[in-house]
C-alpha cells in the first residue's frame, strides 16, 4: 500500500516536527481501526482506549523498545525527532517521554510519507 495522498512529497526535506504531525494522525488512524475491527464498542469505550494507547508515555516506552531493531536510516529520524526544539512543555508527561513519543511520531510520519507502509505494519506488530 502507498500513500493516501497523490501529492509529491520528499520526507527527507520535512522538519522533525513536520514528521511527527503526520506520524501523530498515522498512529491514530491506525489504533482506531484496529479497535473499531477488533470489538464494535461504544465510542467512549474506544476512546477511553485508544487514548491509553496512544498517550505519550506509551509512545515513549514503545519507541524505546524499537530502537535496537531500528535501521541506521530509521534510528537517525528517530534522533533528529527526539532533538526537536519543541514550543511548549507537556501537561501530563515528563519532557524525556515527550521527546521519546515526538521521536516515534517522527518516524512514522517519515515511513508513511516515505510509502513504507509494511515497515509501519512490521514494527507496530511487535508487542512491546
Amino acid at each position: 500500500m502507498s500513500r493516501l495522498s497523490q501529492l509529491p512529497c520528499d520526507p527527507k526535506k520535512i522538519s522533525s516536527l513536520g514528521l511527527a504531525f503526520v506520524g501523530d494522525g498515522v498512529y491514530d488512524l491506525i489504533v482506531r481501526e484496529e479497535l473499531v475491527c477488533a470489538a464494535n464498542r461504544p465510542v467512549k469505550a474506544l476512546n477511553a482506549e485508544k487514548v491509553s494507547i496512544v498517550r505519550c508515555q506509551a509512545q515513549a516506552e514503545r519507541i524505546r523498545k524499537l530502537e535496537p531493531i531500528l535501521t541506521e536510516e530509521e534510528a537517525d529520524v528517530v534522533r533528529r525527532g527526539r532533538n526537536a526544539h519543541v514550543a511548549h512543555a507537556p501537561k501530563n508527561a515528563s519532557m524525556a517521554d515527550y521527546h521519546a513519543a515526538t521521536a516515534f511520531e517522527a518516524l512514522l510520519g517519515y515511513l508513511y510519507l516515505s510509502g513504507n507502509i509494511e515497515r509501519i505494519r512490521e514494527l507496530l506488530s511487535i508487542h512491546i
